[in-house]
């Protein structure tokens, strides 16, 4: 299961069971088109930093970030790619520290 499918499988079992994930499209404005709300919103987040291990506290994030699965699935990546960089990068200069 793609990071698509796992987000409309967590909106439509958790926040929005009347919906069907098939029927969900990945661009459509989750909030102004009411398939979640504010509160729904924050479960959303929660379950991301949970999910795939993203500290939110040290991330400047936007409303927009979280408008439709397909922004979802782009801050995602774009955090997890970043994270596993600044693990690398840590862990290199670690290294290079602590040579004889």
């Amino acid at each position: 299961m793609n990071n698509e499918q796992r987000i409309k499988a967590y909106i439509c079992e958790k926040l929005a069971p009347d919906i069907n994930p098939i029927t969900l499209p990945t661009d459509i404005d989750l909030l102004s088109s009411g398939v979640i709300d504010s509160l729904s919103l924050v479960r959303l987040v929660v379950w991301i930093e949970e999910e795939y291990d993203i500290l939110m506290g040290d991330i400047d994030i936007a409303p927009e970030d979280f408008s439709t699965i397909e922004m979802i699935n782009t801050f995602i990546k774009r955090h997890t790619i970043s994270d596993v960089t600044r693990t690398r990068d840590v862990s290199n200069s670690t290294e290079f520290l602590f040579q004889p």
